[in-house]
C-alpha cells in the first residue's frame, strides 16, 4: 500500500503555511486545507495519467506559471463548488500545489524512486483518497472513479425515541382524554454503514408492529 500523501500534505500545509486561511476558525481552516490538498492531489494524479513524463519534469523543475494554470483550470471548472471565493481558492491552490510538488520531489530525491517509483506512489493514492471528499472535488479534478465514495448522511429511526413515545401513548390510553394524540418519531441524521440502510428499517418496522399490538391490547 502506498504512503498516504493527502493527510501528510494537509499536515505539512497547516505547519508550513500558517498564514493560509488563518482568518477562519481552526476547524474551518483545517477543512479548507484538507479539501484543497485532496483537489490538488486528485488533479496531479489525473495529469500524471495524461502525461507522466511531462509531469515528472514539472515536479523537478517547478514553474509558478504551470501551477497557476492548473489552479485556474480547477477554479473555472463548471464542477467547482468550493465555498471559497475564486481568487482565494486560486491562491490557496497555488500554494498547496507548490508544497505538494516540492514534497514529492524531496521524496523522489531521497528515495531515488525515479519515474516508475513515483508512478506507483501517485497511482496508489486513489485508495487513500477514496471517501475523503465530496463528489465535486473528484469531478473537478477529473478523478471520476472516486465519485460516490464518500459515505452519505442518511435518516435513521431513533429506537430510544420510539420507546419514549410508546410509553407516552400507553400512559395516555390509561387516562381519559378527549384530544387526539399522535406518535412522533424523531429522525436524526448520522453516518451509518450502507448495510444498515437495509436492516434498520426492517428492525424499526418490526418493533413498531410489536408496540402497536401491545397498545391495541391495552386499550381493549
Amino acid at each position: 500500500m502506498a504512503f498516504d500523501l493527502v493527510h501528510y500534505f494537509a499536515e505539512q500545509t497547516a505547519i508550513q503555511k500558517p498564514q493560509l486561511f488563518s482568518q477562519y476558525p481552526r476547524e474551518k481552516r483545517s477543512h479548507y486545507i484538507f479539501e484543497l490538498n485532496a483537489l490538488a492531489l486528485g488533479k496531479t494524479i489525473q495529469l500524471w495519467r495524461q502525461d507522466e513524463s511531462k509531469l515528472y519534469q514539472e515536479i523537478h523543475h517547478i514553474d509558478p506559471l504551470y501551477l497557476q494554470g492548473i489552479a485556474r483550470h480547477l477554479v473555472t471548472s463548471s464542477n467547482n463548488q468550493s465555498e471559497l471565493a475564486s481568487k482565494e481558492l486560486e491562491t490557496g491552490l497555488m500554494e498547496v500545489l507548490a508544497l505538494q510538488f516540492t514534497e514529492i520531489k524531496q521524496l523522489d530525491d531521497t528515495g531515488n524512486f525515479g519515474q516508475n517509483g513515483l508512478r506507483e506512489l501517485l497511482t496508489g493514492q486513489v485508495e487513500h483518497l477514496s471517501g475523503q471528499a465530496d463528489d465535486w472535488v473528484w469531478s473537478t479534478s477529473q478523478l471520476t472513479e472516486l465519485i460516490g465514495t464518500k459515505p452519505q448522511r442518511s435518516e435513521e429511526i431513533s429506537l430510544d425515541e420510539t420507546m419514549k413515545e410508546f410509553n407516552q401513548m400507553v400512559n395516555t390510553a390509561q387516562t381519559p382524554a378527549t384530544t387526539d394524540h399522535h406518535i412522533t418519531i424523531e429522525v436524526q441524521e448520522s453516518t451509518i454503514p450502507s448495510w444498515s440502510k437495509v436492516i434498520a428499517p426492517l428492525v424499526a418496522l418490526a418493533i413498531l408492529v410489536f408496540l402497536y399490538s401491545q397498545y391495541i391490547q391495552l386499550i381493549h
